[in-house]
């Protein structure tokens, strides 16, 4: 699955649109690291724990908007974005959203 922020891929060609697709997940942040959190907050600096929970959550969104690619019949997703956003005051969302396609390799003859 070729997965790209642009509108071409170098080297392809868009045959078929499939329409939209995003992949979503939510994730708690544990007492734990809210709590650390806080301490964090205090005197500032990197909260590692925070970082961590959003990449795994980045990339889980990511694998649920791929799979949802596949579903739909696309080899590729242009177009892509994460967006997310806080539910309550321990939870986030992340999504995973972009363009749904199918791609072939362009041959020097089509060029």
């Amino acid at each position: 699955m070729i997965v790209t922020t642009t509108e071409n891929i170098p080297g392809y060609r868009v045959t078929q649109v499939m329409g939209q697709i995003f992949g979503l997940t939510v994730r708690s942040r544990g007492l734990g690291g809210n709590i650390a959190a806080g301490f964090r907050s205090m005197v500032g600096g990197r909260v590692g724990s925070y970082v961590k929970l959003l990449e795994d959550a980045r990339r889980e969104a990511l694998d649920h908007m791929a799979q949802s690619a596949t579903a739909a019949g696309a080899n590729a997703v242009v177009m892509m974005r994460f967006d997310s956003s806080e539910i309550g005051q321990t939870m986030s969302e992340i999504v995973a959203y972009g363009t749904a396609v199918v791609v072939e390799p362009v041959t020097a003859t089509q060029q």
